[in-house]
Protein backbone atom coordinates (compact mmCIF):
# COMPACT_ATOMS: atom_id res chain seq x y z
CA UNK A 1 0.00 0.00 0.00
CA UNK A 2 1.41 3.39 -0.99
CA UNK A 3 1.36 6.57 1.04
CA UNK A 4 -1.91 8.49 0.74
CA UNK A 5 -1.58 12.15 1.74
CA UNK A 6 -5.31 12.78 2.18
CA UNK A 7 -5.90 9.50 4.03
CA UNK A 8 -2.90 9.94 6.30
CA UNK A 9 -3.89 13.50 7.20
CA UNK A 10 -7.40 12.21 7.91
CA UNK A 11 -5.91 9.62 10.28
CA UNK A 12 -3.71 12.17 12.04
CA UNK A 13 -6.66 14.51 12.63
CA UNK A 14 -8.97 11.80 13.95
CA UNK A 15 -6.43 9.72 15.89
CA UNK A 16 -4.66 12.84 17.10
CA UNK A 17 -4.76 16.62 16.79
CA UNK A 18 -3.54 16.89 13.23
CA UNK A 19 0.01 16.71 11.85
CA UNK A 20 2.89 18.39 13.62
CA UNK A 21 5.33 20.12 11.33
CA UNK A 22 7.84 17.31 11.94
CA UNK A 23 5.20 14.67 11.05
CA UNK A 24 4.87 15.69 7.41
CA UNK A 25 7.69 13.40 6.22
CA UNK A 26 5.84 10.51 7.89
CA UNK A 27 2.63 11.51 6.14
CA UNK A 28 4.36 11.39 2.80
CA UNK A 29 6.41 8.27 3.51
CA UNK A 30 4.17 5.73 5.26
CA UNK A 31 1.06 3.87 4.25
CA UNK A 32 -2.04 4.05 6.48
CA UNK A 33 -1.35 0.82 8.36
CA UNK A 34 2.26 1.71 9.09
CA UNK A 35 1.29 5.22 10.17
CA UNK A 36 -1.38 3.89 12.54
CA UNK A 37 1.05 1.44 14.12
CA UNK A 38 3.50 4.31 14.54
CA UNK A 39 0.81 6.22 16.45
CA UNK A 40 0.12 3.17 18.62
CA UNK A 41 3.82 2.68 19.37
CA UNK A 42 4.30 6.31 20.37
CA UNK A 43 1.33 6.08 22.75
CA UNK A 44 2.30 2.81 24.42
CA UNK A 45 4.14 4.24 27.43
CA UNK A 46 2.60 5.31 30.74
CA UNK A 47 1.99 9.07 30.85
CA UNK A 48 3.69 11.17 33.44
CA UNK A 49 1.56 12.57 36.24
CA UNK A 50 0.80 16.25 35.65
CA UNK A 51 1.26 17.99 38.99
CA UNK A 52 0.55 21.71 39.19
CA UNK A 53 -0.64 21.89 42.81
CA UNK A 54 2.58 23.14 44.34
CA UNK A 55 3.85 26.14 46.26
CA UNK A 56 1.45 27.93 48.55
CA UNK A 57 -1.51 25.65 47.88
CA UNK A 58 0.49 22.45 48.32
CA UNK A 59 1.96 23.59 51.61
CA UNK A 60 -1.31 24.87 52.99
CA UNK A 61 -3.42 21.81 52.12
CA UNK A 62 -0.85 19.17 53.07
CA UNK A 63 -0.13 20.93 56.32
CA UNK A 64 -3.79 20.98 57.25
CA UNK A 65 -4.20 17.33 56.20
CA UNK A 66 -1.26 16.29 58.37
CA UNK A 67 -2.71 18.11 61.34
CA UNK A 68 -6.20 16.75 60.64
CA UNK A 69 -7.66 20.25 60.53
CA UNK A 70 -9.27 20.25 57.08
CA UNK A 71 -12.70 20.22 58.66
CA UNK A 72 -11.80 23.20 60.87
CA UNK A 73 -10.90 25.65 58.12
CA UNK A 74 -11.73 29.29 58.68
CA UNK A 75 -13.65 31.28 56.07
CA UNK A 76 -10.42 33.01 55.06
CA UNK A 77 -8.52 29.73 54.69
CA UNK A 78 -11.27 28.25 52.50
CA UNK A 79 -11.24 31.37 50.33
CA UNK A 80 -7.46 31.16 49.98
CA UNK A 81 -7.56 27.48 49.00
CA UNK A 82 -10.28 28.16 46.46
CA UNK A 83 -8.28 31.02 44.96
CA UNK A 84 -5.08 28.97 44.76
CA UNK A 85 -6.96 26.00 43.33
CA UNK A 86 -8.39 28.12 40.53
CA UNK A 87 -4.92 29.29 39.63
CA UNK A 88 -3.65 25.71 39.68
CA UNK A 89 -6.54 24.58 37.44
CA UNK A 90 -5.50 27.24 34.95
CA UNK A 91 -2.00 25.78 34.96
CA UNK A 92 -3.38 22.24 34.65
CA UNK A 93 -5.33 23.35 31.59
CA UNK A 94 -2.24 24.84 29.95
CA UNK A 95 0.01 21.90 30.87
CA UNK A 96 -2.35 19.34 29.37
CA UNK A 97 -2.89 21.48 26.30
CA UNK A 98 0.89 21.55 25.84
CA UNK A 99 0.91 17.75 26.04
CA UNK A 100 -1.67 17.65 23.25
CA UNK A 101 0.49 19.97 21.16
CA UNK A 102 3.95 18.51 21.75
CA UNK A 103 3.51 14.89 22.83
CA UNK A 104 4.26 12.13 20.35
CA UNK A 105 1.58 10.09 22.14
CA UNK A 106 -1.14 11.64 20.01
CA UNK A 107 -3.48 8.65 20.08
CA UNK A 108 -3.42 8.53 23.88
CA UNK A 109 -3.98 12.26 24.30
CA UNK A 110 -6.79 12.31 21.72
CA UNK A 111 -8.57 9.46 23.47
CA UNK A 112 -7.97 11.09 26.86
CA UNK A 113 -9.62 14.19 25.39
CA UNK A 114 -12.60 12.05 24.35
CA UNK A 115 -12.92 10.49 27.82
CA UNK A 116 -12.52 13.96 29.38
CA UNK A 117 -15.76 14.92 27.62
CA UNK A 118 -17.45 11.57 28.23
CA UNK A 119 -16.71 11.63 31.96
CA UNK A 120 -17.49 15.34 32.25
CA UNK A 121 -16.51 16.68 35.66
CA UNK A 122 -16.51 20.29 36.83
CA UNK A 123 -14.75 20.10 40.18
CA UNK A 124 -12.80 23.07 41.57
CA UNK A 125 -10.44 20.94 43.70
CA UNK A 126 -7.26 20.75 41.62
CA UNK A 127 -5.91 17.73 43.53
CA UNK A 128 -8.98 15.74 42.56
CA UNK A 129 -8.85 16.95 38.96
CA UNK A 130 -5.19 15.97 38.69
CA UNK A 131 -6.02 12.48 39.92
CA UNK A 132 -8.94 12.11 37.51
CA UNK A 133 -6.88 13.34 34.57
CA UNK A 134 -4.17 10.83 35.43
CA UNK A 135 -6.73 8.00 35.52
CA UNK A 136 -8.12 9.02 32.14
CA UNK A 137 -4.73 9.42 30.46
CA UNK A 138 -3.39 6.18 31.98
CA UNK A 139 -6.38 4.07 30.88
CA UNK A 140 -7.38 5.94 27.72
CA UNK A 141 -6.27 3.05 25.52
CA UNK A 142 -6.60 0.07 27.87
CA UNK A 143 -10.06 -1.28 28.67
CA UNK A 144 -13.29 0.50 29.43
CA UNK A 145 -14.02 -1.86 32.33
CA UNK A 146 -11.01 -0.60 34.29
CA UNK A 147 -11.49 2.99 33.16
CA UNK A 148 -15.13 3.07 34.27
CA UNK A 149 -14.33 1.59 37.67
CA UNK A 150 -11.40 3.93 38.30
CA UNK A 151 -13.29 7.04 37.22
CA UNK A 152 -16.34 6.05 39.28
CA UNK A 153 -14.15 5.73 42.37
CA UNK A 154 -12.27 8.99 41.81
CA UNK A 155 -12.69 11.75 44.36
CA UNK A 156 -13.43 14.27 41.60
CA UNK A 157 -16.39 12.32 40.24
CA UNK A 158 -17.74 11.27 43.63
CA UNK A 159 -17.60 14.90 44.77
CA UNK A 160 -19.03 16.33 41.54
CA UNK A 161 -21.97 13.90 41.54
CA UNK A 162 -22.62 14.22 45.29
CA UNK A 163 -21.97 10.61 46.28
CA UNK A 164 -20.07 11.73 49.37
CA UNK A 165 -23.56 12.64 50.66
CA UNK A 166 -25.12 9.32 49.59
CA UNK A 167 -26.00 7.44 52.79
CA UNK A 168 -28.40 4.76 53.90
CA UNK A 169 -31.89 6.04 54.66
CA UNK A 170 -30.91 9.26 52.80
CA UNK A 171 -29.85 8.06 49.33
CA UNK A 172 -28.66 10.63 46.79
CA UNK A 173 -29.55 9.43 43.27
CA UNK A 174 -27.33 11.81 41.30
CA UNK A 175 -24.28 9.54 40.99
CA UNK A 176 -26.28 6.42 40.10
CA UNK A 177 -28.30 8.29 37.48
CA UNK A 178 -25.30 9.75 35.66
CA UNK A 179 -23.35 6.48 35.72
CA UNK A 180 -26.24 4.87 33.85
CA UNK A 181 -27.40 7.73 31.63
CA UNK A 182 -24.09 9.29 30.64
CA UNK A 183 -21.32 6.77 31.31
CA UNK A 184 -22.78 3.40 30.27
CA UNK A 185 -26.32 2.65 29.07
CA UNK A 186 -27.63 5.93 27.74
CA UNK A 187 -31.02 7.46 28.42
CA UNK A 188 -34.03 5.17 28.13
CA UNK A 189 -32.23 1.93 28.93
CA UNK A 190 -33.04 1.77 32.64
CA UNK A 191 -35.99 2.54 34.90
CA UNK A 192 -36.39 5.07 37.69
CA UNK A 193 -36.59 2.13 40.07
CA UNK A 194 -33.20 0.92 38.82
CA UNK A 195 -31.81 4.37 39.70
CA UNK A 196 -33.29 4.34 43.18
CA UNK A 197 -32.01 0.86 43.96
CA UNK A 198 -28.57 1.52 42.47
CA UNK A 199 -28.28 4.67 44.57
CA UNK A 200 -28.75 2.48 47.63
CA UNK A 201 -25.99 0.18 46.36
CA UNK A 202 -23.58 3.11 45.99
CA UNK A 203 -24.14 4.33 49.55
CA UNK A 204 -20.87 4.38 51.46
CA UNK A 205 -18.70 5.19 48.43
CA UNK A 206 -16.59 8.22 49.28
CA UNK A 207 -13.05 9.58 49.63
CA UNK A 208 -10.68 10.74 52.34
CA UNK A 209 -8.90 14.07 52.74
CA UNK A 210 -6.16 13.03 50.31
CA UNK A 211 -8.70 12.12 47.64
CA UNK A 212 -8.32 8.34 47.96
CA UNK A 213 -11.39 6.15 47.59
CA UNK A 214 -12.86 4.77 50.81
CA UNK A 215 -15.81 2.50 51.45
CA UNK A 216 -17.61 3.81 54.53
CA UNK A 217 -19.40 0.69 55.72
CA UNK A 218 -21.33 2.57 58.39
CA UNK A 219 -23.07 4.61 55.65
CA UNK A 220 -23.80 1.67 53.34
CA UNK A 221 -27.29 0.28 52.86
CA UNK A 222 -26.73 -3.46 53.00
CA UNK A 223 -30.37 -4.38 52.43
CA UNK A 224 -31.92 -6.40 49.63
CA UNK A 225 -32.14 -4.55 46.31
CA UNK A 226 -33.66 -5.27 42.88
CA UNK A 227 -31.75 -3.81 39.93
CA UNK A 228 -32.36 -4.67 36.25
CA UNK A 229 -34.73 -7.41 37.36
CA UNK A 230 -32.13 -9.10 39.59
CA UNK A 231 -32.34 -9.19 43.38
CA UNK A 232 -29.51 -9.37 45.87
CA UNK A 233 -27.55 -7.57 48.53
CA UNK A 234 -25.75 -5.47 45.95
CA UNK A 235 -23.03 -2.88 46.49
CA UNK A 236 -21.51 -0.36 44.07
CA UNK A 237 -19.09 -2.81 42.48
CA UNK A 238 -21.99 -5.17 41.75
CA UNK A 239 -23.82 -2.38 39.91
CA UNK A 240 -20.72 -1.57 37.82
CA UNK A 241 -20.45 -5.26 36.91
CA UNK A 242 -24.10 -5.42 35.89
CA UNK A 243 -23.69 -2.35 33.69
CA UNK A 244 -20.70 -3.92 31.97
CA UNK A 245 -22.52 -7.22 31.49
CA UNK A 246 -25.22 -5.34 29.58
CA UNK A 247 -24.35 -5.23 25.86
CA UNK A 248 -26.15 -1.88 25.61
CA UNK A 249 -23.12 -0.34 27.35
CA UNK A 250 -20.84 -1.52 24.54
CA UNK A 251 -23.25 -0.14 21.95
CA UNK A 252 -23.62 3.21 23.71
CA UNK A 253 -19.85 3.72 24.03
CA UNK A 254 -19.19 2.54 20.47
CA UNK A 255 -21.83 4.87 19.03
CA UNK A 256 -20.45 7.85 20.89
CA UNK A 257 -16.90 6.99 19.87
CA UNK A 258 -17.94 6.52 16.23
CA UNK A 259 -19.48 10.00 16.21
CA UNK A 260 -16.33 11.43 17.76
CA UNK A 261 -13.81 9.69 15.50
CA UNK A 262 -15.66 8.99 12.25
CA UNK A 263 -18.89 10.82 11.51
CA UNK A 264 -21.66 12.57 13.44
CA UNK A 265 -24.12 10.46 11.42
CA UNK A 266 -23.56 6.98 12.80
CA UNK A 267 -23.74 4.02 10.41
CA UNK A 268 -25.95 1.65 12.43
CA UNK A 269 -24.72 -1.50 10.67
CA UNK A 270 -21.05 -0.67 11.27
CA UNK A 271 -21.71 0.45 14.84
CA UNK A 272 -23.47 -2.86 15.58
CA UNK A 273 -20.49 -4.82 14.28
CA UNK A 274 -18.02 -2.72 16.24
CA UNK A 275 -20.10 -2.88 19.43
CA UNK A 276 -20.31 -6.68 19.21
CA UNK A 277 -16.53 -6.98 18.87
CA UNK A 278 -15.98 -4.43 21.62
CA UNK A 279 -18.17 -6.39 24.02
CA UNK A 280 -16.57 -9.75 23.18
CA UNK A 281 -13.07 -8.31 23.64
CA UNK A 282 -13.87 -7.38 27.23
CA UNK A 283 -14.14 -3.69 26.31
CA UNK A 284 -10.63 -3.50 24.84
CA UNK A 285 -10.34 0.12 23.67
CA UNK A 286 -7.18 -0.38 21.61
CA UNK A 287 -8.72 -3.24 19.63
CA UNK A 288 -11.79 -1.11 18.90
CA UNK A 289 -9.60 1.73 17.65
CA UNK A 290 -7.63 -0.64 15.45
CA UNK A 291 -10.86 -1.89 13.88
CA UNK A 292 -11.91 1.68 13.14
CA UNK A 293 -8.65 3.16 11.88
CA UNK A 294 -7.58 0.18 9.74
CA UNK A 295 -10.97 -0.25 8.07
CA UNK A 296 -11.57 0.81 4.47
CA UNK A 297 -14.82 2.59 5.35
CA UNK A 298 -13.00 4.95 7.72
CA UNK A 299 -11.29 6.46 4.66
CA UNK A 300 -14.47 6.81 2.57
CA UNK A 301 -14.92 10.31 1.14
CA UNK A 302 -18.16 10.67 3.11
CA UNK A 303 -16.12 10.51 6.34
CA UNK A 304 -13.33 12.95 5.41
CA UNK A 305 -13.67 16.65 6.14
CA UNK A 306 -17.18 16.32 7.58
CA UNK A 307 -16.55 16.97 11.29
CA UNK A 308 -16.31 20.43 12.79
CA UNK A 309 -13.17 20.80 14.88
CA UNK A 310 -13.86 21.46 18.52
CA UNK A 311 -12.19 24.60 19.91
CA UNK A 312 -9.46 22.52 21.55
CA UNK A 313 -8.85 20.53 18.36
CA UNK A 314 -8.65 23.77 16.39
CA UNK A 315 -6.26 25.52 18.78
CA UNK A 316 -4.01 22.48 19.23
CA UNK A 317 -4.03 21.71 15.50
CA UNK A 318 -2.87 25.21 14.59
CA UNK A 319 -0.11 25.08 17.20
CA UNK A 320 1.10 21.69 15.95
CA UNK A 321 1.56 22.69 12.32
CA UNK A 322 2.84 26.18 13.18
CA UNK A 323 5.35 25.79 16.05
CA UNK A 324 4.89 28.75 18.37
CA UNK A 325 5.55 30.09 21.84
CA UNK A 326 3.18 32.38 23.77
CA UNK A 327 4.46 35.18 25.97
CA UNK A 328 1.09 35.57 27.71
CA UNK A 329 -0.49 32.14 27.99
CA UNK A 330 -3.67 33.51 29.58
CA UNK A 331 -4.65 34.46 26.04
CA UNK A 332 -5.02 30.72 25.30
CA UNK A 333 -7.50 30.37 28.18
CA UNK A 334 -9.51 33.34 27.00
CA UNK A 335 -9.59 31.99 23.48
CA UNK A 336 -10.91 28.66 24.80
CA UNK A 337 -13.61 30.65 26.57
CA UNK A 338 -14.39 32.66 23.47
CA UNK A 339 -14.78 29.56 21.30
CA UNK A 340 -16.84 27.67 23.89
CA UNK A 341 -14.61 24.95 25.33
CA UNK A 342 -12.43 25.30 28.42
CA UNK A 343 -10.70 22.15 29.63
CA UNK A 344 -11.97 21.04 33.08
CA UNK A 345 -15.02 23.31 32.77
CA UNK A 346 -17.70 21.38 30.86
CA UNK A 347 -21.03 23.20 30.64
CA UNK A 348 -22.87 20.42 32.51
CA UNK A 349 -22.70 16.73 33.44
CA UNK A 350 -23.33 15.72 29.82
CA UNK A 351 -20.18 17.47 28.61
CA UNK A 352 -19.86 19.53 25.43
CA UNK A 353 -22.57 18.82 22.82
CA UNK A 354 -20.18 19.11 19.85
CA UNK A 355 -21.03 19.04 16.15
CA UNK A 356 -22.80 22.11 14.79
CA UNK A 357 -23.14 23.41 18.34
CA UNK A 358 -19.53 24.60 18.05
CA UNK A 359 -20.50 27.17 15.43
CA UNK A 360 -22.53 30.33 15.81
CA UNK A 361 -22.11 33.79 14.29
CA UNK A 362 -19.85 34.95 17.11
CA UNK A 363 -17.62 31.88 17.50
CA UNK A 364 -17.20 31.48 13.72
CA UNK A 365 -15.92 35.05 13.46
CA UNK A 366 -13.27 34.39 16.11
CA UNK A 367 -12.38 31.02 14.59
CA UNK A 368 -11.69 32.65 11.24
CA UNK A 369 -9.67 35.40 12.92
CA UNK A 370 -7.47 33.04 14.94
CA UNK A 371 -4.70 32.50 12.33
CA UNK A 372 -4.42 36.23 11.61
CA UNK A 373 -4.34 37.09 15.31
CA UNK A 374 -1.45 34.65 15.78
CA UNK A 375 0.50 35.73 12.70
CA UNK A 376 0.13 39.47 12.99
CA UNK A 377 0.07 39.74 16.81
CA UNK A 378 -3.38 41.32 16.59
CA UNK A 379 -5.55 42.43 19.47
CA UNK A 380 -7.96 39.71 20.60
CA UNK A 381 -10.77 42.20 21.09
CA UNK A 382 -12.52 40.05 23.69
CA UNK A 383 -15.22 41.48 25.95
CA UNK A 384 -15.07 39.09 28.90
CA UNK A 385 -18.22 38.19 30.78
CA UNK A 386 -18.37 37.89 34.53
CA UNK A 387 -18.20 34.18 35.34
CA UNK A 388 -15.67 33.78 38.11
CA UNK A 389 -15.62 29.97 38.17
CA UNK A 390 -14.99 29.60 34.46
CA UNK A 391 -12.41 32.39 34.40
CA UNK A 392 -10.51 30.58 37.17
CA UNK A 393 -10.41 33.49 39.55
CA UNK A 394 -8.95 36.09 37.19
CA UNK A 395 -10.10 39.52 38.25
CA UNK A 396 -11.97 41.77 35.82
CA UNK A 397 -8.89 43.96 35.56
CA UNK A 398 -6.61 41.06 34.64
CA UNK A 399 -9.13 39.72 32.12
CA UNK A 400 -9.42 43.09 30.42
CA UNK A 401 -5.65 43.51 30.35
CA UNK A 402 -5.19 40.16 28.62
CA UNK A 403 -8.12 40.77 26.27
CA UNK A 404 -7.04 44.24 25.25
CA UNK A 405 -3.43 43.50 24.45
CA UNK A 406 -1.85 41.57 21.64
CA UNK A 407 -1.47 37.80 21.84
CA UNK A 408 2.34 38.08 21.78
CA UNK A 409 3.25 34.84 20.05
CA UNK A 410 6.48 33.86 18.35
CA UNK A 411 5.95 31.49 15.39
CA UNK A 412 8.85 29.41 14.11
CA UNK A 413 8.18 30.22 10.47
CA UNK A 414 11.48 28.82 9.10
CA UNK A 415 10.61 25.37 10.47
CA UNK A 416 7.22 25.50 8.75
CA UNK A 417 8.30 27.02 5.45
CA UNK A 418 11.04 24.39 5.10
CA UNK A 419 8.28 21.84 4.48
CA UNK A 420 7.80 23.35 1.05
CA UNK A 421 11.46 23.88 0.17
CA UNK A 422 11.38 21.48 -2.76
CA UNK A 423 8.07 22.63 -4.21
CA UNK A 424 8.09 24.65 -7.42
CA UNK A 425 6.85 28.22 -7.02
CA UNK A 426 3.80 27.68 -9.21
CA UNK A 427 2.75 24.65 -7.13
CA UNK A 428 3.26 26.18 -3.68
CA UNK A 429 -0.35 27.25 -3.11
CA UNK A 430 -1.76 23.87 -4.08
CA UNK A 431 0.77 22.05 -1.87
CA UNK A 432 0.03 24.26 1.15
CA UNK A 433 -3.73 23.80 0.75
CA UNK A 434 -3.33 20.01 0.43
CA UNK A 435 -1.37 19.95 3.69
CA UNK A 436 -3.83 22.10 5.64
CA UNK A 437 -7.27 21.23 4.30
CA UNK A 438 -9.28 18.02 4.46
CA UNK A 439 -12.09 19.16 2.23
CA UNK A 440 -13.20 21.68 -0.37
CA UNK A 441 -11.83 23.16 -3.54
CA UNK A 442 -9.96 26.40 -3.08
CA UNK A 443 -10.16 29.49 -5.24
CA UNK A 444 -6.45 29.70 -5.93
CA UNK A 445 -6.69 33.03 -7.74
CA UNK A 446 -8.61 34.61 -4.86
CA UNK A 447 -6.15 33.38 -2.24
CA UNK A 448 -3.18 34.43 -4.35
CA UNK A 449 -4.73 37.87 -4.65
CA UNK A 450 -4.50 38.28 -0.86
CA UNK A 451 -1.08 36.66 -0.44
CA UNK A 452 2.21 38.55 -0.35
CA UNK A 453 3.91 37.83 -3.68
CA UNK A 454 7.11 39.65 -2.74
CA UNK A 455 9.28 36.62 -1.99
CA UNK A 456 8.89 32.89 -1.42
CA UNK A 457 8.92 33.05 2.41
CA UNK A 458 6.38 35.85 2.59
CA UNK A 459 4.14 34.05 0.11
CA UNK A 460 4.16 30.82 2.14
CA UNK A 461 3.33 32.67 5.36
CA UNK A 462 0.52 34.80 3.99
CA UNK A 463 -0.98 32.06 1.83
CA UNK A 464 -0.98 29.72 4.85
CA UNK A 465 -2.89 32.28 6.92
CA UNK A 466 -5.37 32.75 4.07
CA UNK A 467 -6.04 29.00 3.91
CA UNK A 468 -6.37 28.72 7.70
CA UNK A 469 -8.88 31.57 7.62
CA UNK A 470 -11.20 29.67 5.28
CA UNK A 471 -14.39 28.06 6.62
CA UNK A 472 -13.06 24.77 5.20
CA UNK A 473 -10.21 24.82 7.72
CA UNK A 474 -12.81 24.43 10.48
CA UNK A 475 -13.48 20.92 9.18
CA UNK A 476 -11.52 17.72 9.59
Amino acid sequence: MQADLSGNLHLLWRAGFGPAVEDIPLVNGLDRKALFHQLVKRSSGKPGFINVASGTLDGLVKGLQTEGKMQELSKEQRAQIRKESREALKNLNLRWLDEMVHSGAQLREKMAFFWHGHFACREINVYFQQQLLDVIRTHALSDFRTLLREVSKSAAMLAFLNNQQNRKKQPNENFAREVMELFTLGRGNYTEQDIKEAARAFTGWGFDLSGQFVFRKQFHDGGLKTIFGRSGYFDGDDVINMLLENEQTARYITTKLYRFLVNEQADEKIVSQLAGSFYKSGYDISKLLEQIFLSEWFYDKKNIGVKIKSPVELIVGVRRILPMEFQNEEAILLYQRLLGQILFYPPNVAGWPGGRNWIDSSSLMYRLRLPRILKDDENIGLKPKDDDDVMMGMSDQVRRQVASRNVMVNINWPMYTSLFGNINRDRLGISIAATLLQTGRIDLDLLNGHADQGDRESYIRTFTVQVMSLPEYQLM
